[in-house]
């Protein structure tokens, strides 16, 4: 179930994109603010109760509902599976922006590429040159691909029914939502949000810089993890950039130049400058370690039911 579940939702997502805004960033930030104005006040021990109410009756009833729902009818369960795996795993959230970046550079339409790489990554791009572009780019999409995917996939799997990705998407939710904030009136309201983010990412982030490694070529992969990650500001950004850099064979990372001035940032992988080539290598890197991690749940899902 766990498989074919993960197949229909990555169908339907290709055929029947989800409007995440609608859909997704609407109700959470209606659901966080709501904790937001009962419990903060600046504390951290009062970010952790909102976070642990927030976060753990939904990945309980989310469980609950999954048992009762396979108990009644197996075909019931696999529904419930789809809709919340639909919800909460995001592969075209970040690969349409991928893809017409990398058509953009191909065609020459830096302007374009610049303005759409700034409306995913939030902030201005002006000033970036098209190498610097497809840098950028692909350390996003590497990210993302964890984020939105691999770690989602891998907590469906560790949980009952789809939980675990519940539980997942929500506490980077809230990680982003309340853990990367540092105004005044906010406090240390959101500090606990991101110790458990980071927590619970651990082993997805290895997981996936494994996979990149396995995917690709595995000893420069596993060479950069060990050498450059701990200089990202980002440990688990680190890792995940240092392994997919060194299985593709490029260099992400390096100084890039926005909005006029220089922002200094350690080197990442080996080999050649990024480009609109690359660019296409790192999406056949993510697609690679898909079909991976479906093969691995196909093969023991045969074992468990060989057993």
């Amino acid at each position: 179930m766990t498989v074919i579940s993960l197949i229909v939702v990555l169908l339907l997502e290709q055929l029947q994109p989800l409007a995440e805004r609608k859909m997704v960033a609407v109700p959470l930030s209606h659901y966080a603010h709501f904790f937001e104005g009962h419990f903060n006040d600046g504390q951290e021990q009062h970010g952790m109760i909102a976070w642990l109410l927030a976060v753990l009756p939904a990945t309980i009833a989310c469980a609950a509902a999954y048992f009762m729902l396979s108990s009644a009818n197996p075909l019931l369960g696999l529904l419930w599976n789809v809709t919340v795996l639909y919800l909460t795993l995001g592969f075209r959230q970040f690969s349409h922006y991928y893809t017409d970046i990398h058509l953009a550079l191909r065609m020459g339409e830096t302007e374009r590429a610049r303005a759409l790489l700034g409306e995913w990554r939030g902030r201005s791009a002006d000033g970036l040159n098209a190498t610097e572009i497809a840098r950028l780019a692909m350390e996003e999409a590497l990210v993302a691909s964890h984020r939105h995917v691999f770690a989602v996939v891998l907590w469906f799997v560790l949980l009952p029914g789809p939980a675990g990705a519940l539980m997942y998407r929500l506490s980077y939710y809230f990680s982003r939502h309340w853990g990367e904030r540092r105004d005044a009136p906010f406090g240390a309201f959101g500090c606990f949000a991101g110790k458990a983010f980071a927590a619970i990412d651990w082993l997805p982030v290895r997981i996936t810089a494994a996979a990149f490694a396995i995917v690709g070529d595995f000893e420069d992969a596993v060479y950069c993890w060990r050498t450059q990650a701990g200089r990202w500001p980002d440990e688990a950004a680190g890792i995940l950039l240092a392994s997919g850099a060194g299985a593709l064979g490029v260099r992400l990372g390096l100084p890039i130049v926005e909005s006029g001035e220089v922002t200094e940032r350690p080197e990442l992988g080996l080999g050649e400058e990024a480009d609109a080539d690359f660019m296409q290598s790192g999406i056949g890197l993510v697609w690679r370690t898909l079909v991976l991690c479906l093969l691995l749940l196909t093969l023991l899902g045969v074992a468990s039911w060989a057993g």
